[in-house]
C-alpha cells in the first residue's frame, strides 16, 4: 500500500514559515532584557511586566483566533496575523518612549496568537489525515531548532553587534517566513452555517478533560523553562545551565521523528502515557539533583544532563500526540477552536509555572522543591489522564 505524500511544497513552505517566525522570535527574546535595561533604564520588576504583557496578550486572542478561523477563510487571517506580527518589529526600532514599546509588545503578542494557532490549523489541513501525526510532529520539530538556535544567535549578536542589527535580523527573519507563508496552498473551505455564540465556539467543550491533563502537566514545564539555570547555580552543578536546554531540544528532536508515526497508529493515548510516565520520572530526578549533589557531584552532573535530555523525549513524544487528540474531538469546521484549546492550555500552565515557581522556591526552601511539587502535578496529571482524559477521549473522538 503506498504511503500519502508527506513533503508537499506545501508542507515544505509552511515548515520554514514556522521555524523562521519562532526564529525571529527566539533570536530576540534573551535580547530584550539588556535592551529595556541600557535604553530604557528599566528595572527588573519593570522588565518582567513588560515582558509578560507579550504573554498575556497572546493568551487573551487565543480563543478569538481559533473561532475566527472557524468562521472566514483561514490563510488570510494567517498571513494578515504574520504581516502585522513582521511589521511590529520594525516598530520596535523606531519606539521612542517605553510606554509606546510597551504598546507594541502586548500588539506582538496578539499577532503571535493569532499567527501560531493559523499555522497549526492551517498544517492540520494540508496534511493527509493518514501522516497527520507525523506531519504535526515535524512541524513542531522546526520550533524545536528554531529554540536551539535563535537564542544562541541572539545572544552572539548582542556580544558583536549594535541593537538595530538585532532588531533588523529579526525582522528579516520574519519576512523571509511570511513571503513562504505566502507560497502554501490551502485545501478550499466551504463555507461554514454561522451557528449561535456558545462557549464551544471558543473553547472545545469535549476538550476539557484532555485539557486539565496537559494544565497540570505545563505547570511543571513552565518552571523548567524559567528556572533551571537558577537551580542549576543553586546547587552547584558543573554543567554550564545552557547546556540542559541544548540536551532538551536534542530529546525533543529525536522523539518527535518516531512518536508521530504511532500517533498515525491510531496509538494516541498509549503513546502520551507512555510520555506522561517518562516525564514523572524526569522531573522527580531533576529534584532529586539537590540532594544527590552531596554524594557525588560528578554523577550528578550528568545526570542533570540526562534528565533534559529525557525530558526532551517525554515532552517532544507527547506534544504531537495531544494536538492530534485535541484536533480528533473536533469535527472539521472546529479545527480552529480545537487547535487554540490545545495552545491555551499549555500556555495557561506555563504561565502559572512561571508565577508561581519562584514563589514555592522562596517559600519552602529552594528550586529542588518547587520541582518535587511540579513532579507531583505530573503524577496527577497522568493519573487522571489515565482514569479520565484518556477513556473519554476514547469515546468522543470523531476520526
Amino acid at each position: 500500500m503506498t504511503k500519502d505524500k508527506l513533503l508537499t511544497p506545501s508542507f515544505c513552505h509552511i515548515l520554514a514559515a514556522n521555524f523562521l517566525l519562532f526564529f525571529s522570535f527566539y533570536l530576540l527574546l534573551p535580547v530584550l532584557p539588556f535592551y529595556l535595561r541600557e535604553v530604557f533604564a528599566a528595572g527588573n520588576s519593570l522588565v518582567g511586566v513588560v515582558l509578560s504583557c507579550y504573554t498575556i496578550a497572546c493568551l487573551c486572542v487565543r480563543p478569538f483566533s481559533g473561532y475566527l478561523l472557524d468562521t472566514f477563510s483561514r490563510k488570510p487571517l494567517y498571513l494578515l496575523s504574520y504581516f502585522t506580527f513582521t511589521v511590529i518589529y520594525g516598530g520596535y526600532m523606531a519606539a521612542a518612549t517605553l510606554g509606546l514599546f510597551v504598546a507594541l509588545r502586548a500588539f506582538h503578542g496578539l499577532a503571535f496568537g493569532m499567527v501560531s494557532v493559523s499555522g497549526n490549523t492551517i498544517v492540520i489541513d494540508i496534511l493527509p489525515s493518514s501522516r497527520r501525526g507525523e506531519g504535526v510532529g515535524y512541524y513542531g520539530l522546526a520550533n524545536n531548532l528554531a529554540m536551539s538556535f535563535g537564542p544562541m544567535a541572539g545572544l552572539f549578536m548582542h556580544d558583536t553587534c549594535p541593537y538595530w542589527v538585532i532588531f533588523g535580523s529579526s525582522l528579516a527573519s520574519a519576512s523571509l517566513g511570511l513571503a513562504m507563508a505566502a507560497m502554501v496552498k490551502t485545501p478550499y473551505k466551504a463555507p461554514v452555517r454561522r451557528e449561535p455564540l456558545s462557549l464551544d465556539r471558543f473553547f472545545l467543550v469535549k476538550g476539557i478533560p484532555a485539557g486539565t491533563s496537559l494544565f497540570l502537566l505545563s505547570v511543571p514545564y513552565g518552571m523548567v523553562s524559567s528556572y533551571v539555570a537558577v537551580y542549576a547555580k543553586e546547587i552547584g552543578i558543573e554543567a554550564s545551565p545552557g547546556l540542559y536546554f541544548t540536551f532538551m531540544a536534542a530529546g525533543m528532536a529525536v522523539s518527535r521523528m518516531f512518536s508521530g508515526r504511532q500517533v498515525d497508529k491510531g496509538r494516541v493515548t498509549l503513546v502520551i502515557s507512555l510520555g506522561m510516565a517518562l516525564a514523572v520520572a524526569t522531573f522527580f530526578g531533576l529534584a532529586a539533583c539537590e540532594g544527590l549533589m552531596r554524594w557525588n557531584p560528578h554523577f550528578t552532573s550528568g545526570l542533570y544532563l540526562g534528565v533534559a535530555l529525557a525530558q526532551g523525549v517525554s515532552f517532544g513524544t507527547m506534544f504531537p500526540a495531544f494536538n492530534t487528540l485535541f484536533i480528533n474531538l473536533a469535527p472539521n469546521s472546529q479545527r480552529g477552536t480545537a487547535t487554540s484549546t490545545y495552545l491555551t492550555c499549555w500556555d495557561v500552565g506555563v504561565g502559572i509555572g512561571l508565577l508561581c515557581g519562584g514563589y514555592i522556591a522562596e517559600a519552602f526552601g529552594g528550586f529542588g522543591r518547587a520541582y518535587l511539587f511540579g513532579a507531583c502535578l505530573t503524577v496527577v496529571s497522568t493519573v487522571f489522564f489515565l482514569a479520565k482524559a484518556g477513556p473519554h477521549f476514547n469515546r468522543n473522538k470523531v476520526r
